[in-house]
Formats: C-alpha cells, structure tokens, sequence
C-alpha cells in the first residue's frame, strides 16, 4: 500500500465516523456534548482532505486554531475522564473522540502552515516563478519602495535552506529592520507585497537598472 493510498483510506475513515456519529445522533443517542464534538470532527475532516488532496480550503488561519481547539479538548477530556465517575455512553463518546482527534491535530496543524504553495494565488504562483528567475541570475537581488517619506528595503537570497528577505522599514521618526525566512518562493511574494508593497517587477526594474549602469 502507497502512502498516498494510507491517506485516502484514513481521510474515508474518518469521514465514515463524523456520518456515523451524525447518524447516531439523530436516532437519539449520544450527550450534549456530542454535536460540538461533531461540528469540530466534521470541519476536521475537511481539513484532512485537504491537506491530502494539497487544495485550498477556507483560510489557512483557520486551521491551526483548530488544531489546538482539538489538542485542548483532548487534554480536558482525558483529565475528565481520569477524575470523574462517567456513564458508559459519555465514556465512550469522550475516549473516542479523544483518540481520533490526534491524528487531526497533527495533519491540521501541518494543513494550517502558510509556507506552502497550496495556499498561493496564481498571480502569486507566476510571480513567484518570475521571481525564482532573478534569484537564478543573481542572489541577492534589492529592490527598493518609496512613499512619500517613507521608504521600504528588501533584500531577497536563495540557497539550499530556502528564501531570506532582509527587510528595512525607514520613516522621518524610525528604522525597523528584521529578517524572514521561507520555504517556497509563493509565500515570499505575498509576504512581500502585503508587508513592503514591493512586487516582482520592482526587482526587475531594479535589475534592469544595475545591468544599464554597468560599463
């Protein structure tokens, strides 16, 4: 068996028991707890599929609140369990989803990491291969924004570990300077153009610029 093929069939699983337990529920069984643990199972399960077909669902802020909602309520249920006389049912409910909520909070935490590509726009997608491009030729590359008295920095490398922006925010009043590192070159592009405004086709210009001045 593949290892994609293992994920198809854990995803199917775990579909088959939020159905199983929408079923049970609507024949009168289970406890007041048991549609919240449902709701959390059912958009769980979405994320797993997700994460397994590598396609974006929702928002990728999402997911890693979840995922801790689920590790929380783990860890609530099991002291309750350990501390408390509990009926059969609400034993069963509560061990059950405990188990199978691990493997969800560990898929959905990985599912909720900005860093990937899944979670880029085309636009993002073609300008992180413009991008990509420049960095080939020549890294770093610099490219510089201006507005008004403001004035935003960004030096970009690659190597073997990833992408560094090296960022310097400089005002009448200030200088902010930091560093960030990425994995794919998508998430670069929507980092820098939400945080510095500074787009692919800054870097070109300034590229073009550098190769002009040069005799």
């Amino acid at each position: 068996m593949t290892l994609d093929r293992a994920y198809y069939l854990l995803a199917a699983f775990y579909s088959l028991m939020v159905i199983i337990g929408v079923i049970a529920l609507l024949s009168g069984g289970g406890t007041l707890l048991a549609p919240v643990h449902l709701l959390l199972g059912a958009l769980g399960v979405v994320g797993l599929w997700g994460y397994i077909l590598k396609r974006r669902f929702m928002n990728p802020r999402m997911w890693r609140p979840l995922a801790g909602v689920l590790a929380v309520g783990i860890v609530v249920q099991l002291i309750i369990m350990l501390t408390t006389p509990l009926s059969s049912v609400l034993l069963t409910w509560m061990l059950t989803s405990s188990i199978f909520s691990v493997m969800l909070v560990i898929m959905l935490y990985r599912y909720g990491d900005r860093d990937q590509p899944l979670w880029a726009s085309d636009e993002e997608r073609t300008a992180a291969r413009q991008l990509d491009v420049l960095l080939n030729d020549n890294s770093p590359i610099t490219a510089i924004k201006r507005d008004g008295t403001r004035e935003n920095s960004v030096q970009v490398s690659k190597s073997n570990e990833g992408y560094k922006a090296s960022v310097t925010r400089r005002s009448q009043e200030s200088q902010e300077r930091f560093e960030e590192r990425f994995q794919c070159p998508e998430t670069l592009v929507f980092f820098l153009e939400k945080f510095t405004s500074i787009t692919v086709n800054d870097f070109r210009s300034a590229s073009t610029l550098e190769s002009n001045s040069t005799p």
